[in-house]
């Protein structure tokens, strides 16, 4: 695998990562670098340069960002926000990764783009279900604003430092294997039936 290659495929996983914070962000920032002629985009997602997609995207996401600050709509979108990142980190990675053989591309497309998405989701899922357990949500908009931040700061650091972005990917990684790691154990004890002492 050459280096260029592998710079392609840390600017996907990237922008996966960032996904997994606001769905839409990174396409947003990608559009905005492509049409000032920061980013050569790849062909797989050359529809990104061009102006209706960046105003497309800019409102997009403007509805985004402001539906989280709705409880009810935030509720809603919380619902379809896993799946629909999953998907968007899939293309982002595949996207990039143009110089590998077809399976091996949808493969680590899945696999780290998906999977990557999936678990910054899983990360700012539970964000949301310690505020709404101790502050009844609401301290949920600080929430929805560090996941902009970290969407926007990700994006950059993908295009701008991808392997930086790569390097940070790996961290929030670790921290969501981590809290997944003393989770897990107590969810497991909390679904085991009681059982009463005899004699």
């Amino acid at each position: 695998m050459s280096l260029d290659t592998l710079i392609d495929i840390c600017v996907g996983i990237g922008l996966s990562a960032a996904a997994g914070f606001r769905l839409l962000m990174p396409f947003l920032i990608l559009s905005l670098a492509a049409l000032f002629g920061h980013f050569p985009v790849s062909p797989d997602i050359q529809w990104v340069n061009s102006l209706p997609a960046l105003e497309t995207l800019g409102f997009a996401v403007a509805v985004e960002v402001l539906a989280y600050f709705i409880p009810w709509l935030d509720a809603a979108l919380d619902v379809v926000a896993l799946p629909a990142s999953i998907v968007a980190g899939t293309v982002l990675t595949a996207a990039f990764a143009t110089d590998l053989d077809p399976f091996l591309k949808w493969s680590l497309a899945i696999l780290a783009g998906g999977g990557v998405a999936g678990a910054m989701r899983g990360l700012t899922g539970f964000s949301r279900l310690l505020t709404t357990t101790f502050t009844g949500g609401l301290a949920n908009f600080l929430v929805a604003i560090l996941e902009v931040v970290g969407a926007v700061l990700l994006s950059i650091l993908a295009i701008a430092l991808p392997g930086i972005a790569a390097i940070t990917v790996i961290g929030l990684l670790a921290v969501v294997i981590r809290i997944g790691w003393r989770v897990w154990p107590k969810t497991k004890q909390s679904d085991q039936p009681d059982v009463p002492n005899e004699g």
